[in-house]
């Protein structure tokens, strides 16, 4: 690993912050509005283990950290949708987390160079890169999948700091073998271990639903959004890396593919969960439920 690139983090206990974001970016952007009355977010969040107090304190850190905003529709109780800065976020995911990319064997680079005068900028723009799952190359000097091409444009764009990037596609001719490169470039080890965690926990969760002919839509809905809150990290820690450069025993296929597995059987029947409850608290919308994805 070069000393310069981050681990990603660990993998983490999920928390109700979190699974709110991912109930939003899952169903909650189809409420009227993107608009979901907290009595309705308590009962669904309640339908995979988050307590009422835990919600009510979730969404209040979500407000002050300016991802939800607190709505009245006309007579309505009160209610919370994504704030603009919620909406990226919860369109970024869409993008990354229920991609399949297919390595072209190119890459991405992004060189940077800001004054000192404004590294406030400098820790942003690589924390931005780390986010978007490049590596390290280099001191100001990150490499990722030519892939990330277009989101990392658009991210870079947004946050207004293209001026002290320059971005560069190619391939790696050497002098270092190439999979000895990406070994330095990302920490492998730490990567696989956040694969691992995934089939550790929902693994079995899939081969359960697999014995089973029907899909009752409740136990989709406890089944799914957990397990979309854990993979949704996973996407940018490990942004799609050619599985030829990688080990042997590299799990991220096989978590992919518990993931997908998963997302085909269950997001349909949650969606029928998540519809339901919201007729129960008079908020159904007239369309359908949860077409869009996660951050």
């Amino acid at each position: 690993m070069n000393p310069q690139q981050p681990a990603p983090a660990p993998p983490a206990r999920t928390s109700p912050s979190s699974l709110i974001l991912t109930f939003y970016g899952a169903y909650g952007r189809a409420f009227p509005g993107s608009t979901v009355p907290i009595a309705a977010l308590i009962r669904l969040l309640g339908a995979v283990g988050v307590d009422a107090p835990s919600v009510r304190s979730a969404v209040s850190r979500l407000k002050r950290g300016g991802l939800l905003t607190a709505e009245r529709p006309g007579s309505k109780a009160a209610g919370y949708a994504p704030s603009e800065a919620g909406r990226e976020l919860l369109e970024d995911g869409d993008r990354r987390v229920y991609a399949r990319p297919v390595p072209s064997g190119s890459w991405l680079l992004a060189v940077f160079s800001v004054p000192e005068s404004e590294r406030g900028r400098r820790h942003i723009l690589r924390s931005r890169l780390v986010r978007l799952g490049f590596g390290n190359a280099a001191p100001g000097i990150w490499i990722g999948p030519s892939h990330l091409e277009e989101e990392t444009r658009h991210s870079l764009g947004r946050l207004g700091l293209t001026p002290y990037v320059d971005l560069f596609t190619g391939t790696h001719v050497g002098f270092e073998p190439t999979a000895e490169a990406v070994a330095r470039w990302w920490d492998l080890d730490a990567l696989a271990a956040m694969h691992r965690s995934f089939l550790e926990v929902h693994e079995p969760v899939l081969r359960a639903w697999r014995k089973r002919r029907g899909t009752p839509a409740e136990e989709a809905y406890r089944d799914y959004l957990p397990a979309l809150d854990a993979w949704r990290r996973l996407p940018y820690a490990d942004p799609g890396l050619p599985a030829s450069l990688l080990p042997e025993d590299w799990p991220g296929e096989r978590s992919a593919e518990v993931f997908f597995a998963l997302h085909e059987r269950l997001r349909e029947p949650g969606r029928a969960f998540a519809q339901g409850f919201a007729a129960a608290a008079g908020t159904a919308p007239a369309g359908s439920f949860g077409g869009a994805g996660t951050a």
